[in-house]
Order: structure tokens, then sequence, then C-alpha cells
């Protein structure tokens, strides 16, 4: 276990919406940020986003995975030789099956592969202790949300919004005294964010993605699909909450839409979800900081805006790097684990009481 050192971690994201790993150096303690260092990327082609499309919604052992796992390990072993004086890693995996409630969560690649060709230790499975115990094992970067709000010297409270595959939020009041605290953090998944918008740029232009909003900013939104969407029962429920590859049935819904027209209902519905996240927070928040690929949608961030009363920023509009904010996330943790420090608590997964995650594997 480590001390309470100032530690040079590596930190690695691959996330749902499949296009390659982030990877990221912080310096840290586990409960303070002492400096960012740098990052890397690494994209998966075409072929291994395939390869991992094949997989998702698969258990271990089911078809597909083993070469999705295979894909993973290679890809963040690749990433991670880029990287030196290393001290200890956090490897997310590649999510490919997520049921809290279910039969648990899967994400592909293994830490103790990755140890043994690092030669450092590797922390991973971050989720599934949280599980077992009750949670809902996502999200996990509200404690370093909550890190963040303090390195960035916030004094009221606000909101990390991260526009990933899935969205999610993060509130944070940077006035308590850890992310553990009771009132501290409240985290949860909003709904679908860029992943239903790559799917659609995908299948019917062979795009990866809507760049900048410019196909969606000429459609229109239809307002009976946005309005359907919403009385999805998510929304109903209390956080904290997760969600898969969210909401698969979408796509049927704007089938019969143009092509602008249907990026225009989808981003409109990734916009109404994160509204509606806003009926949940303790107290208004004073800003909102966005971070994640989602960022860079011009159009999906003015409809946002246009639902929210309060200033909506770019992270980077605090200096904060909003593509390696989940890798530094990992990172982070790893330290935590390493520590023996909580990891989420339930004001951010649910889980009964403050708890680690996580398994180290040595190298």
């Amino acid at each position: 276990m480590l001390k309470a050192e100032i530690v040079t971690a590596l930190g690695m994201m691959s996330g749902t919406s499949l296009d390659g790993v982030d990877a990221a150096i912080l310096q840290t303690d586990g409960e303070v940020i002492h400096s960012f260092g740098p990052t890397a990327y690494r994209p998966y082609s075409a072929g291994e986003r395939a390869v991992l499309r094949a997989a998702l919604g698969r258990w271990p052992g089911e078809d597909g995975v083993e070469a999705a796992a295979e894909l993973v390990e290679t890809a963040h072993a690749q990433i991670m030789a880029r990287f030196d004086d290393v001290q200890i890693a956090g490897f997310h995996g590649q999510t490919l099956a997520h049921e809290p409630r279910g039969r648990g969560t899967h994400q592909a690649g293994s830490g103790a592969v990755l140890a043994l060709i690092a030669g450092y230790p590797v922390v991973w499975d971050f989720r599934s202790s949280d599980i077992q115990l009750g949670g809902q094992g996502a999200p996990l970067a509200p404690f370093y949300h909550f890190a963040l709000a303090r390195h960035i010297g916030a004094d009221a409270p606000l909101v990390f919004l991260n526009l990933g595959g899935v969205g999610n939020v993060t509130w944070v009041d940077p006035s308590r005294v850890g992310p553990e605290e009771p009132g501290a953090l409240l985290a949860f998944d909003t709904g679908p964010a860029n992943a239903p918008l790559d799917d659609l740029c995908m299948a019917r232009l062979g795009l990866p993605c809507d760049d900048g909003g410019a196909l969606s900013a000429q459609g229109q939104a239809d307002k009976g699909v946005v309005a359907a969407f919403l009385n999805d029962p998510y929304f109903h429920r209390m956080p904290p909450k997760s969600l898969d590859r969210a909401f698969p049935g979408l796509a049927a819904k704007v089938a019969h839409l143009s092509d602008a027209d249907a990026a225009a209902t989808l981003a409109e519905c990734a916009a109404a979800a994160v509204a509606e996240a806003f009926v949940h927070f303790p107290e208004p928040p004073a800003r909102v900081l966005v971070s994640g690929g989602g960022r860079h949608n011009a159009d999906l961030m003015g409809r946002i805006a246009a639902r929210l009363s309060c200033r909506i920023d770019p992270v980077e509009a605090v200096g904060l790097d909003g593509d390696m904010l989940e890798a530094q996330a990992f990172a982070y943790l790893a330290v935590r684990v390493a520590r023996g420090l909580p990891t989420s608590g339930p004001g951010t997964t649910g889980v009964a009481a403050a708890v680690g995650g996580g398994q180290i594997s040595a190298p």
C-alpha cells in the first residue's frame, strides 16, 4: 500500500464511443492534484472498432470477447510504452456490458497482463466491488471532479458534465472536507450523448461522428420523438443511476427522418437529457464545465445552453484538458486504491457507504 506521497501515475480510458485510448500522467497523492503531465492518444482503426462493436453487450466466454480483450490489451500496452518514469497505472478497460442490478459489469482487458508488460503495478477492475456492495459501479470520475474543483479554486457549487458516448454529471460542493463527506457530491448518467449521433453518422454516411455538429445544425428536431424520449422511466428515477450504451431503440425512432433531421433530433434528446438532470441537484450550480468529445459539437453545446439558466463552458476555460479528464481520473483513482482510500460513495454510485474499488496487479 502506498504512503501519503506524491506519485507519478498514468491513467488510461477507452470510453463507450469506441474512438480510442486516452492516456495521461498525473502527479498526485490521491487527495490533492499536484501537477498534470504528458498525454497521449491511440485511436482505434475502423477494423478495431468493428471488433469492439461486435462484442458489445457480451460477457466473458461469449463469442468475440476474447478477441476484443486482446485488442484492448495490445492498444493499451502500445500507449503505455510512450511514457517514462511511471510508478503506477490505472486501467479502466473497455466496457462491453454493464448491468449493476443484473449480471454486474464487464470491462474487457486484463490489468495483470499490462502489469507484466509494463513492469509496474496496474490498478484495474474499478467497478466490481462497488456493484457487489450494492452500488451502480458508475460513474467513477466524481471523486476526481471534487479534487479538480479544489484545484481550480471553486468557491461555489458547480457541475462537471462529461459528454462522451453517454453523458454524465457531477454536482460538486467544494466547501466540503472531502469527496466522501455527505453532501459533497451527487453524480449520475444523464442519458445518451454522442453514441446515438456517432452510430447514425456511421450507419448513414460512413463517418465516425457529426463533426462540430454541422449535420444536426442543418436539421429540425422531431418534437414528438424528443417528448417520447423524455417519458422513458430512466428520467423519473432518483439518482445515483447509471446506464450502459443507452437507449438502443432511439435509432429506430429517427429512422423515418432525413439525415439532418435525425441528427438534430438525437442532439436535442441529448441536450434534453442533460437539462432533466438539473432537477435533482441540491442547489443550482454557479457554472457547468464540459469535458468529453461532445464539447466540440457546437450545435449540441448550443442546445444544452438554451435549456440551462447558468453559464456553460468547456473545461479549457479554467485551464483543464477536456480530452484527458477521464484518463486523469483513473490515474487519480489508482493512487487512491493503492492508498486504501475510497473511490465511490452514496452520492456517486448509490453504494451504502464510501468504498474503495479496484484490484492491484504487480508486475
